[in-house]
């Protein structure tokens, strides 16, 4: 925004200085004439007949006077000038990296030496504001990229197939339409996870009172048939988990969470335990399965978008988008809550969602 010239800041401290030292100077002139000058004589005898009489008290220490306060003003100039660049020179530290910010680079850091002030508290909020934007606009960067390249994949395979039939007309058209609607499917499905992911992520839904009891019942029931031919054992155990928020948001929330636990499972004997509770003012949500065991380091980054899966590679055709994860955590954020994940000594991972209570 255009702004009209004015006073620098360092100018503006200058003349504060200044005017201090001229406000001192003549408060300390005055206390000199009501103190001192006003008690002397003021005739041609003096006092006693030999002291200087106020005239000649007033007419010697007058130019002096001058003297000393012009020299204030002069000494309050100079000294109030690299005094004022002395104290404004973080400032201009902190205006150049936010100019270097605003033109793109993100990776310069003040780190201000130096014992605490407010100059390097300031220097220490900027360099965590722009950690923060940088990291956040290369997980942009790299979603825009993985989610680019995940929807490239099912449009060069339908285009593939569609050449193909082309170039062989007696090829089974069953078997191209099946094919095809598998493919479409599989762009739709990642389409509405990034449209929902998207969601989540503007915090934008109406708010109602929500039972997390309710939407774990029925994303059991959903999944049940899932865990039957996969051979996992699914109970869900708890009470009510009362919370406000999108029920459409955590209804996905919790089926993504269950659906997860049942594919990472155990080949067979897998076991997935959904339990809901409340615990004081936080509704609580626990998702735990049976399955391969997990590095301790692997676990941050399962809800980055497109990690899919100990391996990050797609297993089976039930192995999804690689974005489960990352919309629970998501929709966890957008509702003001806390996601944490743990693996189990034994295999597999806990996950334990928290949500604020209904008051």
């Amino acid at each position: 925004m255009a702004r009209r010239p004015g006073l620098s800041a360092r100018l503006k401290l200058t003349l504060s200085y200044v005017g201090f030292l001229a406000l001192a100077g003549a408060l300390l002139l005055a206390v000199v004439w009501v103190f001192l000058l006003r008690y002397v004589p003021d005739n041609s005898q003096g006092l006693l007949g030999i002291s200087p009489n106020r005239y000649l008290l007033v007419h010697t220490f007058a130019p002096a006077a001058a003297v000393a306060m012009a020299f204030l003003l002069v000494f309050g100039l100079v000294g109030g000038w690299i005094l004022a660049g002395r104290m404004l020179a973080p400032l201009t530290r902190i205006r150049d990296a936010a100019r270097q910010a605003g033109n793109g680079s993100l990776s310069h850091r003040i780190r201000m030496q130096g014992r605490r002030d407010e100059f390097r508290e300031l220097s220490d909020a900027f360099d965590s504001m722009l950690e923060q934007l940088e990291s956040h606009v290369a997980e942009q960067r790299r979603f825009a990229a993985n989610a680019s390249h995940e929807l490239r994949t099912p449009l060069a395979i339908s285009r593939t197939l569609l050449d193909v039939a082309r170039k062989d007309p007696s090829r089974d058209r069953g078997e191209l339409i099946e094919r095809l609607y598998v493919v479409n499917t599989r762009a739709i499905d990642l389409t509405e996870a990034l449209l929902l992911l998207s969601r989540g992520d503007r915090g934008q839904f109406t708010r109602e009172g929500v039972d997390l009891s309710l939407l774990a019942e029925e994303a059991a029931e959903t999944l049940l048939p899932l865990a039957e031919r996969r051979g996992v054992t699914l109970e869900v155990t708890g009470g009510p988990a009362r919370t406000d928020g999108s029920a459409e948001l955590l209804l996905r929330m919790v089926t993504n969470l269950v659906q997860n636990a049942v594919v990472h499972n155990l080949p067979t004997g897998g076991t997935v335990t959904v339990r809901t509770e409340e615990d004081g003012a936080t509704s609580v949500l626990r998702v735990e399965n049976s399955g391969p065991r997990l590095a301790s380091d692997l676990v941050p980054t399962l809800t980055e978008p497109f990690r899919r899966g100990a391996d990050r590679v797609r297993t089976d055709e039930h192995a999804g988008v690689g974005l489960g994860l990352a919309i629970v955590h998501s929709v966890v954020r957008a509702h003001d809550g806390t996601l944490d994940l743990d693996p189990r000594p034994a295999g597999g991972l806990l996950v334990t969602v928290r949500l604020p209570g209904v008051a």
